[in-house]
C-alpha cells in the first residue's frame, strides 16, 4: 500500500489508544524502524525518544533479537502452556528468578502489563482466601499511580486522573494514600510516611495487599520519590501483615539505573510484575514473579490451584525474544549506558529550568521529564516535534524522554534540543 491507502484505511477503521473515532488525532505511518530511528512512509526519519512506550530498550531491528525470533519460528511459534512446557519458557523463568530478589521463586507468564497486574491482584486475593481471611479483599495504593487499563488495574490507578475517572462507580473501591512525599535523592523525614502509616494501620484487617510503582510513578505523573519511602512501605507491610506488590512494568530492566527500581531501596516485594522491556519491544509478554510464601499459601487452600490461565501464556516466540533481550542486556554495559543517558538528559534539559510555564525539570536514570504548569496542546506539539525530526509524545502537563539505551550522544542531544526549543516557543 502507499501512504494514502494506509491513512485512508486507518481513518476509516483503526481505533488508536486514548482517541476518538470522530475527532481523530493525526497519525504518522511508519515504513520501518532501525536502531533509534523511525522511518516514516513519507521519507522522513525521526529520532525515537519514547522507546515505543518504554519497551524498545535495545532499539529497533536488532540483529540478536531478530535471530532469536527466527530461530524459534523454525521450531514452533506457539503451544499451549497447560500440560506442556518448552525450553524458551524454562530459560526465561530461570532468568527472572536469578535476576529478581531471592524471595521471588515462582514465575507466572502472561500477556501484557495490565494482565500481569490483574494476575498479581488475583494472587493476593486468593492467598488470603486460602488462609480463611475473606475480609482481606481490598487493596491500598498511593495517588498519582498508573497500573493499566483493565478493571482491577484501573481500580488502583489515581482516582482523580483523566485516565480512568470515567469508570469510578464501576470499579472496586480501594484505599488511597497521598502521593508519596519526599523526592528521590532528597533528605528523608519521617513525616513523609505518616499519612500512609495511618491508613495502613486503620485498614489492615481488610487489606490483601499494597500495590505501587517503586520509585517512579509513570503514566500517572512521572514522579520520582524517595527510596526511603519505599523502604518504609515494605516495613509497614511487614508490621501489619499485608502483602506488597511492586509494579515494575515501566521501571524494570535498568530504566532507573538499577536493574529493578526496588533495588534502589534494597527491598523485595511479595509479588513483582514485569513487562514492557521484557522482550525488548518485540512481542507482548509480561510476568508476575511471586514469593514462596505467596505460592505456598495459595496452594494450601481450596482449590489449591491458582485460577488463571491465558491462552498465549508463555508463547515460545515471546519467550525467545525475552531471553535474547535479557541476555543482551546482561552481557552489555547497560549501567554505563543508562548513566551516560542520565548525564546527557540532566545537561540537555537544564535550559528548560526557569523558562516561563515550566514547573519542574527532573531526571532519573534514562528518564527525563519537563513538567509544565498547564496541559500541552497535544496535536500541535506532536506535529512540532515531528517537524523537528524527533518522536516525542507528551501527555497532560508532561514532556518526557525515555530513549533506547543504545542511543548515541548526537541523537540524544538532538532530542534534548528539540524539547528545549518546543518549550521555549510556548506558542504551538
Amino acid at each position: 500500500m502507499d501512504i494514502d491507502q494506509v491513512l485512508a484505511i486507518d481513518r476509516a477503521h483503526a481505533w488508536h489508544p486514548y482517541t476518538s473515532t470522530r475527532d481523530r488525532d493525526p497519525v504518522y505511518p511508519v515504513r520501518s524502524a532501525q536502531g533509534c530511528r523511525l522511518c516514516l512512509m513519507d521519507g522522513r526519519e525521526l529520532i525515537d525518544g519514547m522507546s515505543s512506550w518504554w519497551c524498545a530498550i535495545h532499539g529497533y531491528n536488532h540483529p540478536v533479537l531478530n535471530q532469536a525470533v527466527r530461530d524459534q519460528l523454525g521450531s514452533m511459534a506457539h503451544v499451549m502452556f497447560g500440560g506442556l512446557t518448552h525450553e524458551p519458557a524454562a530459560r526465561l523463568v530461570r532468568h527472572l528468578v536469578d535476576l529478581t530478589p531471592e524471595p521471588l521463586q515462582h514465575v507466572f507468564l502472561c500477556d501484557s502489563g495490565s494482565v500481569a497486574v490483574e494476575v498479581a491482584i488475583k494472587m493476593a486475593l486468593q492467598f488470603w482466601q486460602a488462609q480463611g481471611r475473606h475480609g482481606r479483599h481490598r487493596l491500598m495504593t498511593v495517588r498519582g499511580g498508573y497500573h493499566g487499563d483493565t478493571f482491577h488495574a484501573m481500580s488502583v490507578c489515581d482516582p482523580g486522573s483523566g485516565m480512568h475517572r470515567l469508570w469510578g462507580a464501576a470499579l472496586p473501591q480501594q484505599v488511597f494514600a497521598p502521593v508519596p512525599a519526599g523526592r528521590f535523592g532528597e533528605p528523608w523525614e519521617p513525616r513523609h510516611i505518616a499519612a500512609f502509616a495511618g491508613l495502613i494501620a486503620r485498614h489492615r484487617d481488610e487489606l490483601a495487599a499494597v500495590i505501587l510503582e517503586p520509585i517512579v510513578q509513570g503514566a500517572g505523573g512521572m514522579r520520582f520519590y524517595s527510596a526511603d519511602y519505599l523502604r518504609e512501605v515494605r516495613a509497614l507491610c511487614d508490621h501489619h501483615g499485608v502483602l506488597l506488590i511492586a509494579d515494575e512494568i515501566a521501571t524494570g530492566f535498568g530504566r532507573t539505573g538499577t536493574l529493578f527500581a526496588c533495588d534502589q531501596a534494597g527491598i523485595s516485594p511479595d509479588i513483582m510484575t514485569v513487562g514492557k522491556a521484557l522482550t525488548g519491544g518485540y512481542l507482548t509478554l509480561a510476568a508476575a514473579i511471586v514469593s514462596e510464601q505467596v505460592a505456598d499459601g495459595i496452594a494450601a487452600g481450596d482449590p489449591g490451584t491458582f485460577m488463571h490461565g491465558p491462552t498465549f501464556m508463555a508463547n515460545p516466540l515471546a519467550c525467545a525474544a525475552a531471553n535474547a533481550s535479557i541476555e543482551l542486556l546482561c552481557a552489555g554495559d547497560w549501567r554505563g549506558a543508562v548513566a551516560r543517558i542520565e548525564a546527557a538528559l540532566t545537561d540537555g534539559l537544564a535550559p528548560c529550568r526557569g523558562m516561563p510555564g515550566v514547573a519542574d525539570v527532573r531526571v532519573l536514570g534514562a528518564i527525563g521529564v519537563v513538567e509544565l504548569e498547564a496541559p500541552v496542546p497535544m496535536r500541535a506539539i506532536q506535529a512540532r516535534f515531528v517537524d523537528l525530526g524527533v518522536w516525542v509524545r507528551p501527555f497532560g502537563r508532561l514532556i518526557y524522554l525515555m530513549p533506547p539505551y543504545v542511543i548515541d550522544p548526537a541523537d540524544l542531544a538532538a532530542l534534548c534540543l528539540a524539547v528545549v526549543q518546543v518549550v521555549r516557543e510556548r506558542g504551538w
